[in-house]
């Protein structure tokens, strides 16, 4: 539940910054859709950055820092057997 608090709260902080930059609200469904792939891919390059710099091929990094899973996965404890990993700095 955490997560989608924080979920909603990033949302309101974006329509906040949109309202100060005077930008519509929402974007129309494909551009919202791109925009929102193009967080999931962004928040992949620094961690598979990382591994490639430390010499790992481009599938190697790919799947140790878990893109796919993170990418194509289900929503958080949805349909999922295992609990989720828990977010570093989380209370218990």
């Amino acid at each position: 539940m955490k997560m989608y608090l924080l979920s909603a709260g990033a949302g309101l902080l974006v329509g906040v910054v949109y309202s100060l930059l005077h930008v519509r609200s929402p974007a129309p469904p494909l551009v919202a859709l791109v925009g929102l792939l193009g967080i999931l891919v962004g928040e992949q390059i620094l961690p598979v950055g990382q591994k490639l710099v430390a010499g790992l091929s481009p599938a190697v990094a790919w799947a140790e820092a878990k893109c796919g899973a993170h990418i194509f996965g289900a929503l958080p404890g949805r349909h999922s057997p295992q609990k989720p990993d828990r977010i570093e700095g989380e209370g218990s």
